[in-house]
């Protein structure tokens, strides 16, 4: 194949592999700049600041500063900040109670640069200047303070400590974010032991008293419930006479003789209920006799010759 045939193929590789390298070029010479999301780039001059971008895409510097920007790539520098939302913990900050009670605290916050230049040029380590910030601010105000308000107000006390830092934070190019307390503990073991044997003991005698309590309540329901029952009862067993009562009176004005069959019944039912002894004469019979035979004594009535229980009076004959 002639080699005028395999010019344009040629050209064509070359010029692909040109682009990167005129790219990169450009890049390097200061003639466009990419800004990446939550991202700045900081140009310096001979040691100078001679602008800053921080909107993300495709940016001309010589648009932004000039012819100056093609000098940046030889007698000067490009800084690139990160402007994302960063998140710290602070471990195990140490403060004493106003009780003297060493506490471990542990506090969380949130930064963002808000300034690039000052965050490259105002403080070496701003940073490690703001965690030292934070841990200072949160010693100070958690410091003898009392038990209870550190350990229920962790709310009110991170306001508080944000309120101390921020000032001073965006003077060094960016602000804190929120703040908050997120632990306080107890670091010496001998008192979480102590602590935890008291509560134990309390939880037991709560337990105790509630369970005494509910005996109590149940043993009082049980004796008014059966003060109740007995009150019925005896209006109950009060009434059943009056209602007898009544009917039977009402018996008697209607028919008299249904009142004298209902009596004469009631009292068999009750002398056949005794289990007593009944001795049956004749209706013509004309002698007095002398009913029971325990009333003449135990053993002379036994042996009266099958006679027990009846005796003739001669004085009754006619």
């Amino acid at each position: 194949m002639p080699v005028s045939a395999l010019s344009p193929l040629i050209a064509f590789v070359l010029g692909i592999l040109a682009i990167p390298v005129l790219l990169g070029l450009a890049r390097g010479l200061g003639l466009y700049a990419v800004v990446r999301e939550r991202e700045a780039q900081v140009f310096t001059l001979f040691g100078k600041v001679i602008g800053t971008l921080e909107e993300p895409g495709l940016r001309w510097p010589l648009v932004h500063f000039g012819p100056k920007a093609l000098l940046v790539a030889f007698f000067g520098k490009r800084y690139r900040v990160n402007t994302a939302l960063r998140q710290y913990y602070l471990r195990d900050l140490m403060v004493n109670s106003e009780e003297g009670t060493p506490m471990g605290v542990g506090i969380w916050y949130e930064m963002q640069v808000c300034d690039p230049v000052a965050y490259l040029f105002t403080n070496a380590n701003p940073e490690g200047s703001l965690q030292a910030n934070v841990a200072s601010s949160t010693i100070s105000t958690l410091s003898n303070l009392e038990m209870d308000k550190m350990l229920e107000d962790r709310h009110q006390l991170s306001r508080k400590v944000r309120a101390t830092v921020s000032p001073l934070s965006e003077k060094w190019g960016y602000k804190l974010g929120s703040v908050y307390i997120r632990k306080v503990a107890f670091t010496d073991r001998q008192m979480v032991d102590n602590i935890t044997e008291k509560v134990v003991k309390r939880l037991i005698q709560v337990t105790s008293a509630m369970k005494q309590d509910g005996e109590n309540r149940v043993g009082l329901i049980k004796s008014q419930t059966a003060y109740k029952v007995s009150q019925k009862m005896a209006e109950a067993a009060a009434t059943r006479p009056r209602v007898v009562g009544e009917a039977l009176n009402e018996i008697a004005r209607e028919d008299p003789e249904t009142l004298a069959a209902v009596m004469e019944v009631m009292e068999t039912e009750q002398l056949i209920e005794s289990g007593a002894e009944v001795d049956v004469l004749p209706s013509d019979a004309q002698v007095l006799v002398s009913l029971g035979a325990a009333g003449r004594g135990g053993s002379s009535g036994a042996s009266a010759g099958g006679a027990a229980g009846l005796s003739l009076d001669p004085g009754a004959l006619s």
